[in-house]
């Protein structure tokens, strides 16, 4: 059994040293993580009725309630291409994922404060738990998501492999937020309160209910989003097809991964002494 030895020595600067410690962790925590995993998995629905439906009530009571303003004759959306109730009950699905995702870093790590504490270990091992856990999820929406376009008599073509993919890249994306969010939010608790209500908000900037809007200046910006295009392509890819504004995705894609990097080390490096302050 190897035995570390902690000792008070000069803090290592060298940000490439850091990094391949970083991705050294990464790799020995997996197995911490799939236990951290099936431990707050059973712990969380061993008191619940449902269970693992929870993971799809959300999104499915979203849709239902914009489905019901639209038979009604209360909001008009027209244009969307598909069956109205497939299209927001996808839109609301995929943000209830990238919801999720922001979320889950600043969760998994107030709910192992305790942990990080008392023991010594690679901290990469809760955020990875939290992405089998937000995947185990998804997984089940993904599903429900499948019978819906079964429903609708969606053919599901070789464009469902993009979406498989960019579903996992949306959770990526959503993480590398959420990374930036931590830190503070372990500092002020007003921060884990007000992300969900700004993350409502943004929903409705945000091509999840509807297609496009005739507000030029609120269309420029809904153009803007970054959620824009990653939303309506995996849309396109559960059903006709297709990438939107495949440009901007590329920038987006890459710019994801970069900044998320830029949290993970803002994330490793701030934890223990924000853990170690409180």
């Amino acid at each position: 059994m190897q035995i570390k030895i902690y000792e008070p020595t000069k803090r290592n600067n060298n940000i490439f040293s850091l990094v391949r410690e970083m991705f050294k962790d990464l790799f020995s925590s997996l197995g911490l993580a799939k236990r951290l995993f099936i431990r707050d998995k059973k712990a969380e629905y061993r008191q619940s009725v449902f269970g693992v439906l929870w993971a799809f009530i959300t999104p499915l009571t979203n849709a239902l309630v914009w489905i019901f303003l639209s038979a009604s004759g209360a909001v008009s959306i027209p244009g969307t291409g598909i069956p109205y109730p497939l299209f927001v009950f996808i839109g609301t699905m995929l943000w209830s994922i990238f919801t999720e995702s922001v979320g889950m870093p600043l969760q998994q790590t107030t709910a192992s404060k305790s942990l990080i504490s008392k023991i010594n270990f690679p901290k990469e091992a809760i955020l990875i738990a939290g992405f089998y856990k937000t995947m185990f999820n998804t997984g089940i929406k993904i599903a429900i998501l499948i019978i819906a376009l079964l429903f609708f008599k969606i053919s599901l073509g070789l464009s469902i492999i993009g979406f498989f993919l960019g579903i996992v890249f949306l959770v990526i994306f959503g993480i590398a937020v959420g990374l930036f969010i931590t830190p503070i939010g372990l500092l002020y608790t007003d921060v884990g309160r007000g992300i969900p209500m700004i993350l409502s908000f943004l929903m409705y900037l945000t091509p999840v209910v509807y297609k496009e809007t005739k507000i030029k200046g609120l269309q420029a910006f809904i153009d803007l989003n970054p959620l824009t295009p990653i939303i309506n392509t995996l849309r396109n890819f559960a059903t006709t097809g297709g990438f939107d504004n495949p440009t901007y995705l590329l920038i987006i894609v890459i710019s994801t991964f970069v900044i998320g990097l830029i949290g993970w080390i803002f994330y490793r490096v701030s934890i223990p002494i924000i853990v170690e302050r409180m």
